[in-house]
């Protein structure tokens, strides 16, 4: 995702679009305006222009494509950014900095149609701070007519996909992933097995054909590509472009990411920010930005039966929504990595 989630998240998984009007605002337009500021590709155009027509209002919208970069811009408090969309594990250190407003759930009827899962999630259990609004996770995508066996990740270690596959450029997930190989959390802060998961990562590197994101999705299209550490919604789009790939969700367990929607507490335009929540939160609004944007939405009634976006039950059950780590424990991940990088 997500990414980080999102990196989350997700970065590449997106590519860059401007959607509604809001890449050319005449000076002159005197209709209120809303200042949105989400991952690309992430939303219906069309969407946007219903809401501005429905509302008499313009969208000024703007795109990222890491958490990073979303809040490098937010920090001040002086972004002029009225709605973010952040991984669900920034809310928190996002909230203690006080930089989100507070949600009026009776602004947001629509809150009851969300998914069971995300009525009461453990990063925000009280929705007092954002809505989910889109989320996915980390598998391995594969080619079921060349490649079989790769339920677990102990497969991305296999001496017969040497050079054919790959593993995402995150540290969160690469590192995530080699602890749980080892039987270890996915989120770790212990020092003694974050060096055990730079260890395992290190001797990996011989079967790698390189650290990519969403760019991998054209070489498992092409079949240059067996298999890969991958986000659901990359590969549900890599998969509408070869019939023979699949996704499997790990029996060691995965990671869930799940973007969502916050309001800044730096905004002046509360009311129609909400609204903007409410709009999002439409049954038939959220199908269609999942639509487009290829992946899973959080509202109950509008998911499809693609079982790589919508795990059953039992699948879901072994995935975990991981926290936002403590800044000394980032820091050291982050080192780690860039000596991953260079062995």
């Amino acid at each position: 995702m997500l990414r980080d989630s999102q990196n989350r998240a997700l970065s590449s998984r997106r590519t860059f679009l401007v959607a509604g009007g809001a890449s050319t605002v005449a000076c002159a337009d005197r209709r209120p305006r809303l200042n949105v500021f989400n991952w690309s590709a992430y939303i219906d155009p069309a969407m946007i222009e219903r809401f501005e027509t429905e509302r008499g209002v313009r969208i000024r919208y703007g795109t990222y494509e890491s958490n990073e970069e979303m809040l490098a811009r937010v920090m001040s408090g002086n972004s002029g950014w009225d709605v973010v969309f952040p991984t669900h594990s920034r809310l928190g250190p996002m909230a203690t900095h006080g930089l989100l407003a507070r949600l009026d759930h009776g602004r947001l009827p629509g809150l009851a149609g969300l998914d069971s899962r995300f009525q009461q999630p453990v990063w925000d259990s009280e929705l007092h701070w954002a809505v989910p609004y889109m989320w996915n996770g980390t598998g391995v995508a594969y080619n079921s007519k060349l490649v079989a066996g790769v339920e677990a990740w102990s497969a991305l270690w296999r001496d017969d996909l040497r050079g054919r596959m790959t593993m995402l450029d995150d540290p969160e997930d690469v590192l995530g992933v080699c602890l749980l190989k080892l039987g270890m959390p996915f989120s770790s802060v212990d020092e003694r097995q974050l060096q055990a998961a730079k260890a395992e990562a290190i001797r990996q590197k011989q079967y790698l054909r390189a650290y990519l994101n969403a760019d991998v999705r054209d070489q498992l299209v092409s079949g240059d590509v067996l298999a890969a550490e991958l986000w659901s919604t990359t590969t549900a789009q890599a998969i509408a472009g070869n019939a023979a790939l699949r996704f499997a969700w790990p029996t060691e367990g995965f990671p869930l990411y799940c973007d969502c929607a916050a309001i800044l507490r730096e905004s002046t335009r509360y009311e129609l920010a909400h609204e903007f929540l409410e709009f999002l939160l439409q049954p038939d609004v959220a199908a269609a930005n999942a639509r487009v944007a290829v992946t899973a939405t959080a509202n109950r009634a509008g998911q499809s039966a693609d079982p790589v976006l919508y795990p059953p039950g039992e699948v879901y059950a072994r995935g975990f929504w991981p926290p936002a780590l403590p800044p000394a424990a980032q820091r050291y991940r982050d080192r780690l990595w860039t000596e991953i990088k260079s062995a």
